[in-house]
This record gives C-alpha cells, sequence and structure tokens, in this order.
C-alpha cells in the first residue's frame, strides 16, 4: 500500500481525474468507478512511481489505460438514460460554468463537436488545453512523441475550427 505523503499528494488531482473520466466514461456513475480503479492502481503500484516526475500525468496515464482496458466496449454502445436522452449529451466539462442563452448553446455545440473528434485528438485536447499538462506530460499518457502530440493538437483545433464554423462568422 501507498505511504501516507504519497496518497494525500494523489488525491489533490481527484477532481482533474474526475473530469478527464467523465469525459471518457460519459456518465458520473462509471466516472466515479473509473476513478476509484484509478486509485486503487496507483496505491498499489506506487512504487513504480518515480519521485520527482510528474505524479498528475503518471495518475492521467492510469486512469486512460484502465478506461482503455475496461471501459471501451461500454462506449461503442449507445446508451439511452432512463428519461429517453442520450447518455453522450451529458455535459463534457461537468464543472463548467452554468449561464444562460448563446454562452450554453455555444458551450453544448463545442462538447458535440468534441464528441465527433477521433479519441486521440479529444483527449491531447483535453490533457493539454483543459488539464493544462505540459506536452511532454500529454506524450507519456498518451504514449507517443512530442511532435506526435503537437501534431493531434493542431488537427484537432483544425477539425474543430471546420465543425464550429457557423461561429466565427457570427
Amino acid at each position: 500500500m501507498a505511504d501516507p505523503q504519497f496518497q494525500r499528494e494523489a488525491l489533490q488531482h481527484v477532481d482533474a481525474l474526475y473530469n478527464f473520466a467523465m469525459y471518457l466514461a460519459k456518465n458520473p456513475p462509471d466516472a466515479d468507478d473509473l476513478v476509484q480503479e484509478t486509485y486503487l492502481r496507483a496505491f498499489r503500484f506506487s512504487h513504480r512511481f518515480q519521485p520527482g516526475t510528474h505524479l498528475r500525468a503518471w495518475l492521467f496515464q492510469i486512469l486512460r489505460n484502465t478506461f482503455l482496458t475496461f471501459y471501451r466496449v461500454r462506449e461503442r454502445e449507445v446508451a439511452i438514460a432512463e428519461d429517453g436522452v442520450p447518455d453522450w449529451d451529458a455535459p463534457m466539462f461537468h464543472d463548467a460554468p452554468e449561464d444562460t442563452g448563446n454562452v450554453m448553446e455555444a458551450h453544448t455545440d463545442l462538447e458535440r463537436a468534441m464528441r465527433r473528434l477521433p479519441e486521440e485528438f479529444r483527449s491531447v485536447l483535453l490533457l493539454a488545453e483543459v488539464e493544462g499538462l505540459p506536452l511532454e506530460e500529454v506524450a507519456r499518457v498518451m504514449g507517443c512523441p512530442v511532435g506526435t502530440v503537437k501534431s493531434r493538437i493542431f488537427r484537432a483545433k483544425e477539425r474543430l475550427r471546420a465543425l464550429l464554423r457557423d461561429y466565427h462568422s457570427a
């Protein structure tokens, strides 16, 4: 089991991990399970963490790998909530400020456009631009070179521009 200091430091990132888990899992119960499984693995394998490296990126890597291993099959299914609304319409950025009118409409359109991006584009964009991880850490989480991360971010932004071109002319 992990030492108490490691646990305290790791638990400081629970909100950021939950945000990413919500994006991946698309519903609160699965996101909760994903974060819980991430922490179980992190604490169990804390001896593998290299002190002096980026703990947050290590935790994101565990979360993403856990999702890809155990939850991806569910992602292919079109989930319908009890109220008949598709689960993918649940907010991706669950703690974004609530607002009215045009802001909420733009936010919803951005989330839908993000969901149309390939997973590797969405993930790098969220990790780098939303969570603020350095590109080197995003590369570590994604298991690819930094140049690939830069390319994916660029291509993701280009696709988002195309998907949201109506906002540019507005």
